[in-house]
């Protein structure tokens, strides 16, 4: 007699400190491209896309607006199979301005947007302060558009509130 054993899927996680530069920021988009890929969420797809977006913008806003000297920023992605969801995390070592709300940049302003961004693309997303000194910025992202798409709706633990999202 043989017994069948279900193995639930794999929860990956990924986990590493930037320095708080612009190349920084770069390696830490690159690596979660690579992690993402590793783990069968495919280059080209609305996930990959959308998430590998999201973590360029908050890390990105990690070294413009979080900014210590000496001190580096944090990225955690993790992607649960059995969820179907995708969570981002980058803390920053700035303690000031734990505002949840993104504003409006003027029209014609060439910065301002990456917040605005991570509201329209996340499922979940908000700022929280870090134990010690900081600040985090942990989002959640379910596919739901691409059926093709190997992460499908199903949405993580909330930090923040969640943000309204327009339909699609």
């Amino acid at each position: 007699m043989h017994e069948r054993h279900t193995i639930a899927p794999t929860v990956h996680r990924f986990s590493m400190r930037f320095s708080s530069t612009p190349r920084g920021a770069r390696l830490a988009r690159r690596m979660c491209e690579h992690c993402l890929d590793a783990w069968g969420v495919p280059y080209d797809s609305d996930t990959h896309d959308t998430v590998t977006l999201v973590a360029a913008e908050l890390s990105a806003n990690a070294v413009r607006h979080g900014h210590v000297s000496g001190r580096d920023f944090h990225v955690r992605l993790t992607a649960d199979p059995a969820a179907r969801t995708v969570r981002i995390e980058v803390t920053d070592t700035r303690d000031e301005r734990l505002s949840q709300l993104p504003t409006t940049p003027p029209e014609d302003g060439e910065s301002g947007r990456g917040l605005l961004l991570v509201a329209a693309l996340a499922d979940l997303w908000g700022c929280s302060p870090r134990a010690g000194a900081g600040r985090a910025r942990p989002c959640g992202r379910s596919a739901r558009r691409t059926p093709a798409d190997p992460i499908t709706p199903s949405p993580p633990v909330p930090v923040g509130r969640p943000r309204p999202r327009p339909e699609d």
